[in-house]
């Protein structure tokens, strides 16, 4: 698929399914609501978007001093921008790393840094908004229902968690039992017929390649840069909790009461559950589930609206200025050159220097 394409089918389910809510959502008392609402708010919820941006940009600067390398900011927002831009356009939000490791790697940062600081950048985002189902757990935080047995599913996201930490944690402290088990998953496809004795043994090789450069990298940013990597850990931290402050703003800005904490903790949940939604960016699940979090804390008649609303601030504004960045630093040819090889799971590195 080109980015063209990607892009038209990122707006036709945003704006198709944010049409549907909007059309079922507003009626003659959302005007009343929306009319007293409060611009000076409004405004600080616009600030916090930026900021979102400036902290995320400070924390990849971080992730690159940590790896021994040094950036400037303004190639960090860029970097930031891009990601926000590639990410609107793959299931899963996967789609940014490709064109982070291009840029970074035209600016000469190695390949192997280039795709550990990518990977350490999501790993942290995903870490934080995990780790607010088990604190909500041992908090006893009370969770609103959205439509779904909330137990269940945080029982189901624990095991996720569990599997995935258990995972990073084999890579960094027993990477050969890591090996051994992913050499025997293999074998055992294979014997099921699913692979050739050749791929088998190709996925084998390029597997044992890129785990030992991973693990080598990442030992490097933990140790060598442990400074400046828990300056990225702190920053993640405070870029998320902006963030996630973005939505409560909204509501104060609508003068409703509401609980702070609950709204940042479903938010979270809501958040972390679109990395795991197929359709581009998360797109139609992300307006829904945001106007569904909304009526949690205010009238249906008001949340259709706040949750498009909100949508398009924290996420659109990103993404849009994303687009400027892909057209203006890489081009359009390349872009959709990068778009395609990352679907295939290759990045093209040229000789050309940004």
């Amino acid at each position: 698929m080109s980015v063209k394409k990607a892009i038209l089918c990122f707006l036709l389910v945003s704006l198709c399914v944010s049409g549907v809510i909007l059309y079922w959502s507003i009626d003659s008392s959302s005007w009343e609501i929306f009319k007293n609402a409060d611009r000076g708010r409004i405004a600080i919820a616009c600030v916090m978007v930026v900021l979102t941006w400036m902290l995320d940009a400070l924390k990849v600067k971080f992730l690159t001093m940590a790896a021994d390398e040094r950036i400037s900011f303004l190639f960090s927002f860029e970097l930031t921008m891009i990601n926000y831009f590639g990410s609107a356009l793959t299931p899963m939000q996967s789609g940014g790393g490709p064109f982070q490791m291009y840029m970074m790697y035209q600016n000469g940062i190695g390949f192997g840094k280039s795709a550990a600081i990518t990977l350490v950048r999501t790993i942290m985002t995903v870490a934080i908004l995990g780790a607010t189902i088990p604190i909500s757990v041992v908090l006893g935080i009370h969770l609103p229902k959205m439509g779904i047995d909330m137990n269940v599913f945080i029982e189901y996201m624990l095991v996720v968690i569990l599997l995935v930490w258990t995972v990073i944690a084999l890579s960094l402290l027993r990477p050969k039992l890591l090996k051994r088990w992913v050499y025997a998953l293999l074998m055992k496809i294979e014997r099921l017929g699913f692979l050739s004795k050749s791929r088998a043994k190709q996925a084998v090789k390029r597997f044992v390649n890129e785990a030992d450069s991973y693990n080598t990298i990442m030992r490097e940013l933990i140790t060598n840069g442990r400074k400046h990597f828990l300056l990225g850990i702190i920053t993640a931290i405070a870029q998320m909790w902006v963030y996630l402050s973005i939505m409560p703003c909204l509501i104060w800005a609508l003068n409703m009461p509401f609980n702070y904490v609950d709204c940042v903790v479903v938010e979270a949940i809501f958040i972390f559950m679109l990395y795991f939604v197929p359709s581009p960016g998360g797109s139609g699940a992300a307006e829904y589930g945001a106007a569904m979090v909304f009526r949690l804390f205010v009238p249906w008649s008001a949340a259709g609206m706040l949750g498009v609303g909100w949508r398009f601030l924290s996420e659109y504004t990103g993404i849009a200025v994303g687009i400027v960045v892909a057209m203006k630093v890489i081009g359009w040819q390349l872009t959709n050159k990068l778009f395609k090889s990352g679907d295939k799971g290759n990045v093209p590195c040229e000789d050309k220097k940004i």
